[in-house]
């Protein structure tokens, strides 16, 4: 028999991505709001946790851990593998699951898939931080690409799904038959948006006033701060892209600066090289509330780490709608106080 106070249930990505689609804005507003509840202390956030194999040295599964207090009073962990291999085997590379548990028990009360749930808040976080750092600005002339998969795709579908013009976008990938599958999607994602194939990653750099980087790339291979002379906004989602002589001459803004600093970014491979973290200028909550202003003299570069609260955030928020929808899929008798 179980006493527990809830049922467990699970959420499918099939009854997730129609729930996100329907209301980008509001996840925007949530992974926002999580930024600021995570600044004002309403937030744990522990370091992620990274499992790595001997047998397989470019994989990874991450641990990230969260809690949030009020409104949520949620925690939870999202549980992410990377495996890039799987490209080539036609599935993609990443897959994850997250974990809901509520506060008053402790006891889990969902399980979500998680990839959607982490490629909708990384596509939230980079659109949230492109609107503040571009003071506001939904005018984009020429969106420059940097790997076109799964990450760009979201990101591109929040831009256009917020009503964001953008005049032209330019692709540039080491694989030019995912460039060309990409630029067919984002055309049909907004017929009277120009979509162009760079054969070359520094012209799509020196063209590009919006810029984003979601490729799978270990070290940096941007070394040129010229590239970035007319001083873009750029999406560092992906992390490694820029040399730290890059990122030196950048305006940097972080999520969390202790998270950033490790596992060989950018930013930890600068701080490596000059010693300091004086670089870097402040976080994204310190922008959006104003403590922290945005120098477009120089180029501005965003290098989210990556923060378990904004899963827990939007995971928790597809949770509710599942639940208001009547479309969450629960498991009775889960959990159990019978002995053994």
């Amino acid at each position: 028999m179980s006493t527990t106070p809830h049922p467990f249930a699970v959420i499918t990505a099939e009854t997730i991505l129609p729930l996100i689609r329907e209301d980008l804005g509001g996840c925007i507003a949530v992974v926002r709001d999580a930024y600021l509840a995570q600044a004002e202390g309403r937030g744990v956030n522990p370091r992620s946790v990274f499992m790595r194999f001997a047998d397989r040295p470019d994989c990874r599964i991450i641990a990230l851990p969260g809690h949030l207090g009020t409104p949520w009073r949620t925690s939870g962990l999202k549980w992410v593998a990377s495996y890039p291999a799987n490209v080539g085997r036609g599935i993609p590379r990443a897959s994850a699951a997250l974990l809901l548990n509520d506060h008053e028990c402790g006891y889990p009360f969902a399980c979500l898939e998680g990839s959607v749930i982490s490629a909708a808040r990384t596509a939230a976080s980079a659109v949230l931080a492109a609107s503040h750092l571009r003071s506001g600005s939904h005018h984009v002339g020429t969106f420059g690409i940097v790997g076109t998969g799964l990450i760009a795709r979201y990101v591109l579908r929040f831009l256009v799904g917020t009503q964001w013009e953008i005049e032209t976008v330019e692709l540039f990938d080491v694989d030019p038959s995912r460039a060309e599958r990409f630029a067919a999607s984002a055309r049909a994602m907004q017929p009277n948006m120009d979509v162009r194939i760079a054969s070359e990653m520094p012209a799509v750099l020196k063209t590009s006033d919006l810029v984003l980087f979601a490729t799978v790339a270990s070290r940096p291979h941007v070394h040129d701060p010229q590239l970035l002379a007319h001083r873009p906004v750029v999406l560092h989602i992906s992390l490694r892209d820029l040399a730290p002589t890059v990122l030196v001459d950048a305006f940097n803004i972080v999520d969390d600066v202790d998270h950033v600093m490790r596992e060989d970014t950018s930013l930890h491979l600068a701080e490596q090289l000059t010693g300091t973290r004086d670089f870097v200028a402040g976080s994204l909550a310190a922008v959006i509330t104003g403590r922290c202003r945005v120098d477009r003299a120089r180029p501005v570069v965003f290098s989210p780490f990556g923060l378990g609260v904004l899963d827990l955030a939007v995971g928790k928020w597809v949770y509710d709608r599942a639940r208001a929808a009547g479309k969450l899929v629960t498991i009775e008798h889960f959990f159990s106080d019978a002995e053994l």
